[in-house]
């Protein structure tokens, strides 16, 4: 390299990361952050459904899945890795089919749990257990406290109170949306910034 070009280098590289051209060592985590900003996007729109309609759609369900696959590919994430979150997901898929047949859970709520805990790994599945069954209680007392409330009244944020009224079922979609999207964005985006 010409010692002029390599002495403009280097006085590029000392300049504020703002003003640096964007390299393959930071495009690959901010890759992996939109992917992941993207999943979340789809399960808080999962969310909005669960409890307007108690439904969570099978396509989007599966596009936030695929999504998984779209960020391994990208990420570079090793065979052994992979094979281990399938497992985790079929797991946990069979599982909810056992609390589905037992009508403790929603045909919907067990796809999506397949498809968070695919996301999250062992590594973080306990953290993933933990928050999606503290939100869930806090929506599960949120139904309970608002199943006598009328859907149609005319105070807004009391109608949307009402919407989560146990009467239709308790939306666990919600818990899974929050709690498996705070697992899926914050790793990376914690390696974001630890490249920065």
């Amino acid at each position: 390299m010409h010692p002029e070009i390599r002495a403009a280098h280097r006085r590029i590289s000392t300049l504020p990361f703002s003003v640096l051209p964007i390299t393959q060592r930071s495009i690959v985590p901010t890759l992996s952050v939109v992917i992941r900003l993207v999943a979340v996007c789809g399960l808080l729109w999962l969310a909005v459904i669960d409890v307007r309609a108690r439904r969570l759609p099978t396509k989007i369900v599966l596009a936030i899945g695929a999504l998984f696959f779209v960020d391994a590919l990208i990420a570079g994430m090793p065979l052994d890795d992979l094979i281990a979150h399938l497992v985790l997901a079929v797991i946990v898929f069979f599982v909810c089919a056992l609390l589905f047949a037992a009508r403790l859970l929603g045909g919907g709520d067990a796809k999506l749990a397949s498809v968070i805990f695919l996301w999250v790994g062992f590594g973080l599945s306990l953290a993933t257990l933990t928050l999606v069954s503290v939100i869930g209680t806090l929506v599960s007392l949120v139904s309970l406290a608002t199943r006598n409330m009328n859907p149609s009244q005319r105070f807004v944020p009391l109608r949307a109170l009402a919407m989560f009224s146990a009467r239709r079922g308790v939306p666990y979609g919600v818990a899974l949306a929050f709690g498996g999207g705070a697992v899926i964005v914050l790793p990376a985006v914690l390696r974001l910034l630890s490249t920065q």
